[in-house]
């Protein structure tokens, strides 16, 4: 039992699972592919992942490219994190506009991010343990990434920038306007 909310980019859900509580703690479904296959999408997940992070850590913004693109259903198992989606997709209504969610352990919300976007968090607790599945395995050479801290983004991390945390390799992403290898809006990523 899911309650489903597209966002304001069309393809883009926040999906709150049912949770049953009392004195012993709580109870929720964290993934049904029946509910979500019916309310967001098809979809078969082949990957999950999980990262602990803490307090400033930014990771993304992440994708891979052409056919290794990835569908992420993402969800915060402790901690809170701001959670990001970027449009990518050349041509696309919403190209470079983002949709920012935060997510925690006491909320359970879940955020799907499809094909076409890049995806990055940031985390705002003191610690943050971090799940998602995805619909397509990692390939390394597919690798795809733009800078978190692009102006033309506009992403309000909701932590001061001297407080983030990056990897080496997250500090070297170019701006939207100048990545290469993004999606175009006219083609089916499913199909693929």
């Amino acid at each position: 039992m899911i309650e489903v909310t597209e966002t304001y980019i069309k393809g883009v859900f926040i999906i709150e699972p049912k949770v049953f509580g009392d004195e012993r703690g709580y109870f929720l479904e964290s993934w049904s592919q029946r509910d979500f296959n019916a309310a967001v999408r098809e979809i078969d997940f082949v990957q999950d992942n999980e990262s602990k992070s803490r307090y400033g850590v930014l990771r993304g913004l992440h994708y891979q490219k052409g056919e290794h693109s990835q569908s992420k259903l993402v969800r915060v198992v402790s901690g809170r994190v701001l959670d990001v989606a970027v449009d990518i997709r050349v041509g696309s209504p919403t190209f470079g506009k983002h949709v920012a969610v935060e997510l925690s352990g006491e909320n359970h919300r879940q955020f799907f991010i499809p094909k076409g976007f890049a995806h990055g968090f940031a985390v705002l607790s003191e610690e943050a343990v971090f799940q998602y599945k995805c619909d397509r395995l990692y390939a390394p050479q597919a690798e795809g990434a733009i800078a978190w801290d692009d102006p033309e983004l506009g992403i309000d991390w909701k932590i001061p920038a001297s407080d983030i945390i990056l990897s080496e390799k997250d500090r070297h992403h170019p701006r939207l306007s100048e990545a290469t290898d993004l999606f175009d809006y006219n083609t089916d990523y499913y199909a693929l």
